[in-house]
This record gives structure tokens, sequence and C-alpha cells, in this order.
């Protein structure tokens, strides 16, 4: 069914005039003769473009999604604040949905772990915030030699300057990494627990996506590495820093990664998820001791001097506590066991019939699958951009979803149903016979 929205031919062509994507290479969209997909409307786990058709949202909106589009009680929540108001400054001022979503984050974790919470906006800032959180708190409590970061090859943190500079895909941080941090990269924990005491004395923190890195392709960390990164942490004096931007609110089957090792951070990098997907807030959250560094005269100048206008917007908190409310209200967590093992075996069953599909991995409801040559059972030219041919093919089936280069990634929000789940796989399947042959 058409919307028959007599705007749709100027939309796109006004796309293609103004509009510059992200990580979207625009010569190639703007000479494609290809439309624009148009997203007009939302409903549960599916999206409807301008032209009517229906899709899956099988990346959760880039991972953002939680429980649907428009659920009524994140709605409403958006709606009642919305008669009170939309922004207020956090600068000097606080609001209600800010203090009590505080107040719910921390409560979470074990007492007197995680206490205080910094808001921002995006992921990126999350981490920024953790970080210059822990550079200030050395300089605050003179121990200036701890100014290294420890990062891991393949992470991903975010596009800003620092943040960027901690991530290990060349690709993301180019040349903007010599303008960044300080920041070694290991490959394993094996390689961090090798480390000698003087280069321990120099660590500040330890930064990682709990149990998956998400834009290196899905790839899983090995069990029980995350609790040993806490243990040496520990014993050193140094800082973990947890990424949980993706893997946040129910993703890998419980509502934080880092539960599934029972490692406490000392710093807990949340966005994404945080609103249930329906707009940009991110958090840090940080333990009484770092925060009461900061504590002292204004002329000593321990102030966190760092900020951004819309840090605890209400509107965005107030859809937070509403997404956080579905969690509790629909015991969500309690219900992603059969969804999970649906996914696992639709991902099984892929395998055995698709002569394209490689190594798959999946924990929770975040499912990667890896393309290879049939003929030669090696990885495909990532020039060809075979991954995102196959995931623009899978529209034609009912999916939305992007690739990472040639690995197809499966994440769709936590209120799919089984059979949607198998519907998705499925397409894939179709999609990639249909690209790389039967």
């Amino acid at each position: 069914m058409s919307l028959m929205n007599p705007d749709r031919e100027a939309l796109r062509r006004l796309d293609k005039a103004h509009l510059w994507h992200p990580f979207t290479q625009m010569r190639d969209w703007c000479a494609s003769e290809e439309d624009p997909l148009v997203i007009v409307s939302g409903e549960g786990a599916i999206l409807t473009d301008i032209e009517g058709n229906e899709y899956l949202d099988g990346n959760s909106s880039i991972w953002t999604n939680v429980h649907g589009h428009r659920h009524p009680v994140i709605d409403a929540a958006v709606r009642e604040q919305l008669e009170r108001i939309a922004h207020c400054s956090a600068l000097g001022f606080s609001n209600e949905p800010a203090i009590r979503l505080a107040e719910k984050l921390v409560g979470f974790f074990p007492e007197d772990t995680l206490t205080r919470v910094f808001f921002t906006d995006d992921g990126s800032t999350a981490i920024e915030c953790a970080c210059r959180m822990a550079l200030q708190y050395r300089e605050l409590r003179g121990q200036n030699r701890r100014r290294r970061f420890l990062a891991f090859d393949g992470a991903y943190h975010g596009d800003t300057i620092g943040a960027a500079s901690l991530g290990g895909i060349a690709t993301f941080h180019g040349k903007v990494a010599a303008m960044g941090y300080d920041v070694s990269r290991l490959a394993t924990v094996e390689a961090l627990e090798s480390l000698d005491d003087t280069e321990a004395e120099e660590v500040n923190a330890v930064v990682i996506e709990p149990l998956v890195q998400g834009a290196a392709g899905m790839r899983l960390w090995p069990a029980g590495m995350l609790r040993r990164i806490r243990q040496w942490c520990d014993r050193h004096g140094a800082f973990l820093i947890l990424d949980e931007v993706m893997t946040g609110f129910g993703r890998t089957g419980r509502l934080f990664a880092c539960e599934h090792e029972e490692a406490v951070p000392d710093f807990l990098c949340l966005a994404k998820g945080l609103t249930g997907g329906y707009m940009p807030l991110a958090a840090t959250l940080t333990t009484e001791e770092v925060y009461s560094a900061f504590l002292g005269r204004y002329e000593e100048r321990k102030t966190f001097f760092y900020g951004h206008s819309y840090c605890a917007n209400p509107l965005g908190c107030a859809a937070a506590l509403g997404n956080l409310r579905v969690f509790a209200e629909e015991n969500v967590i309690a219900g992603l066991p059969p969804k999970i093992e649906a996914l696992a075996t639709a991902l099984k069953e892929a395998k055995e019939i698709s002569p394209h599909f490689g190594e798959i991995r999946q924990i929770g409801l975040i499912a990667a699958i890896d393309l290879l040559d049939q003929a030669t059972g090696e990885p495909l030219d990532w020039r060809e951009e075979t991954g995102a041919k196959v995931c623009r093919r899978a529209r034609a089936y009912g999916l939305l979803t992007r690739p990472i280069r040639d690995t197809l990634v499966l994440m769709p929000p936590l209120c799919v149903t089984e059979k949607q789940i198998r519907e998705a796989v499925g397409a894939l399947v179709q999609a990639s016979a249909d690209v790389l042959g039967a």
C-alpha cells in the first residue's frame, strides 16, 4: 500500500541535494539510480517507508531501539513531560526526570559502588566524560604518572577525537588518534596480565566493550575475560571503564553485559538504548571515590569543567524513565531466553543451508554472520561491498539491517517475536543467495 505522499519524489531529490549521511560514500549515494529509502512511521518492531512497504527493524535503528517504536508507555512519558517543559539547563539548575533517572540507574548496582551519574548526549560524549574524569582524578590525587589508557584491538568507542583515539579500527579514527589520549592497545587479556609493574603503574584506566565488540563485527570476548580485567585493575590501582553504549539495556540477555561476570566498573558509559531509542541521551556512572576528589573550594579549581547544553535534558530523561518502566512492568529480561534460543536455532539452520555463511556469532539478541566466497571459503573482497548489497536485497524480503563490511548484523528490538526472528534470518539467507548465487 502506497502512502501516496505527493512530496515523496521531491523528498528523495532534496535528500541527494542537501543531506550528508553518516558513514556513507556520498558520491555513490548521489550517483545511484536507487531512490533513498525514506522511513515515515514505526509500530513495534516494524518500520514503514514512504511507499507503505513494511520492514522488520533488524538493527534496532542502528542499535538504539529497545521495546519497539511507538511504545505506549514511553510515548506517554514523553507527552506528559512535554506538558511541563522540553528542556532546561543542568548548569546551576536541576529537573525532576533527571533526578529520578539518576536514582534508578545507580539502583541497578550494589550499594556503595556506582553512586554518581553525569548526563551527556551520546556514546562518544559518555566515553569522553569518563576519560576526562579519570585524568582529572589522577591530577587531583597527585598521580600524574597515570596518564595512559589501555584499550583493545578492534575496539570502537565513538567518533569524537578523544573517544576515537581509544578505538582500534583505523577506518574510524585515521590520523585524529594522534590528537587524542595516550593509548596503548592490546589484543588479549593475557597481554594485559603480562605487563610489568612499571608499565602497570602508568595505567590510568582499561577501556573495553564488555563481552562483545560491536563495530569489529560483533566479535565475542572469551568467557571470564571481563572478570580477569576487573581483578587486574584492582591489583594495580587502575580504573575500569566499561563501554556499554551498545550492550546495555538487555541486548546480551541481561540488563547490562557486566552482570554476566559480576564485574562492576569504576565508570559505566551508557547511551543508545537508554531512552529506548527515542532521543539522544547518555550517562556516565562512577563511584563516590571519584566524585569526592572533585570537591573543594571554587578557587582550588577542582570543578569538573565539562558539560553540554543538553545535559540531563528533561524530555530525554522522561523517555529513559519510561524505558525502565517497560523493563519492570513487562518483565522484559525474563522473557528473552525463548527469543534468544529461537535466534540460535534459526542461525544454526541457516548455516546448514547457506553456502555463503561462514562463522556465525551470537550473544543474546545480537547476531553476526560472516559472508564467504562459496568457491574458496575465503573472505570476500571488501571493496565489492557485498554485505551492503545483501542487506539492500533483504529489503525485498521485509528486513532492514546494515552490515559491517561483509558481516551481516542482526540486532532486532527486544519486543521482536520468535516468528519475526525466523523470518529475518530467512531474509538474510534468501538475499545472500540472490546476490551471490544459489
